[in-house]
């Protein structure tokens, strides 16, 4: 019983006795700060001022379903404004931000960190990937950043979200990357891949940067996940290989973005699916539909055979797959890996843009005309592509319906069958069809699939 007692009390006597401590051997022991960061990549992200001219009803009761036929095309110009961020790419003033920022706009005006203003002019913009290119007039020597390889970044690295919210001045928030790959979502009028973070991002962000520890861009914030709206911990960013390209292709003089064509449509491969296909695990996207004309097809794939990756990198949406096509740029060659009966096949499949055949021979109902303003094309690949129509669409599109025959429910991106009682299968057929001008009409058409029927007298 003593001999418990004695060991009871050494114990107690331990458990007492205080901790060994070691003195801070470094100021960055003693305080942790990402002020370094900020001092570094603060100079370079810019608040941007952008303003664009529209159209506004003069009416309030323009779109009254009574009062409406009254007030119709009665408009009125007027001042649209936007704030958003951006973010300084090169010494002599290039500079990215986002296309619903400034991407269309008539004046842009980009006020520096150190409060030095320039005015702005749009070399390229593409709101499919909400991005957009700026040159500041006369900049030289700015502070820039450095991009980052977007791929090398993990979930639960540490990030800073810079910009300027709501527009009361350059704002830093941190956080981590939450999320990676993230394509199952539709943010702002971005369609793509996106990196998910928690660090705050609000109204104004818009376009300015998410960097790393060091400094670098890892992507350009563009939007937020919210009910309120207001931050509450999912913000998306464009990663900064996209970003790449969009340069590349702008310090080569290009206006519009130029991306690879796959020529195919493809679906994800979910649990059912991979069952169906003797998968053990649901990975990768299978093809549904080839072109004729798609760089697929011309290196060996299939419709049914299963994309696993692109690029050595794992692919398992479409968005996916579009964007590791777009990262990689015009002119090169991607790795494929693939599914088929249960064997695991490898390729090589080249970028290149969709062709711009046949020929679109546009069409457009000239003033007079009934139907004046009516503008057709031909459906090529590019001008699918263009319009984000099934790859295998043919025959005579949309581009602008027109003021008669948009009011009665054509609209862009339909696809003409008849026009009266003529067959139309090309811009010809229609001008045909269209040259006998009259008060009756009937207007065949396609719409996602669906057929329609317009019968309308004016």
């Amino acid at each position: 019983m003593r001999q418990l007692l004695v060991f009871v009390i050494a114990i107690m006597m331990a458990q007492s006795a205080p901790a060994q401590q070691s003195v801070p051997d470094s100021q960055a022991q003693v305080t942790l700060s990402y002020a370094p960061v900020v001092r570094q990549a603060a100079p370079a992200v810019v608040s941007i001022y952008a303003k664009k001219l529209v159209a506004a009803q003069r009416s309030p009761f323009a779109n009254d379903p009574f009062f409406g036929q009254l007030f119709r095309g009665q408009t009125a110009p007027r001042m649209k404004n936007s704030l958003g961020s951006g973010v300084i790419l090169s010494p002599d003033g290039i500079v990215v931000t986002n296309f619903h920022v400034a991407g269309d706009s008539d004046q842009i005006r980009v006020v520096l960190n150190d409060r030095r203003e320039f005015a702005a002019k749009v070399l390229l913009a593409d709101e499919e990937s909400d991005l957009a290119i700026l040159a500041l007039e006369g900049a030289q020597g700015l502070p820039a950043l450095k991009l980052r390889d977007s791929d090398t970044m993990e979930v639960g690295d540490l990030v800073l979200a810079i910009g300027n919210p709501f527009g009361i001045g350059q704002t830093v928030s941190g956080g981590i990357v939450s999320g990676l790959a993230r394509s199952n979502v539709s943010v702002g009028s971005g369609r793509g891949l996106f990196i998910q973070t928690d660090a705050a991002i609000n109204p104004g962000n818009s376009g300015g940067a998410l960097v790393d520890m060091q400094g670098r861009l890892v992507g350009v914030n563009t939007a937020i996940l919210t009910r309120s709206g207001g931050s509450n911990g999912i913000g998306f960013a464009i990663p900064a290989n996209l970003v790449a390209r969009f340069v590349e292709q702008a310090e080569a003089g290009n206006t519009s973005f130029a991306r690879p064509w796959a020529g195919i449509s493809a679906q994800p491969v979910d649990a059912s699916l991979a069952e169906a296909l003797g998968m053990t695990l649901p990975e990768g996207v299978v093809i549904t539909q080839l072109h004729p004309a798609s760089p697929f097809r011309k290196a060996g794939l299939r419709t049914g055979d299963v994309i696993l990756t692109i690029g050595n990198t794992p692919v398992n949406t479409p968005q996916e797959m579009n964007f590791r096509m777009s990262a990689e740029g015009i002119g090169g060659a991607l790795a494929i890996e693939y599914l088929r009966k249960g064997h695991i096949r490898a390729t090589e499949v080249a970028m290149m843009t969709a062709p711009d055949l046949p020929p679109r021979e546009p069409f457009r109902v000239s003033q007079g005309h009934t139907l004046a303003g009516l503008t057709l094309v031909n459906v090529n690949p590019a001008v699918a592509d263009e319009l984000g129509l099934n790859p295998d669409t043919k025959g005579v599109l949309v581009l602008d319906p027109g003021a008669v025959v948009g009011r009665v429910g054509l609209r862009r991106g339909d696809v003409l069958l008849r026009i009266n009682k003529t067959t139309i299968e090309s811009t010809k057929d229609a001008e045909r069809a269209l040259r006998k001008d009259g008060r009756s009409w009937s207007v065949e058409y396609l719409r996602n699939g669906q057929r329609g029927l317009l019968r309308f007298r004016i």
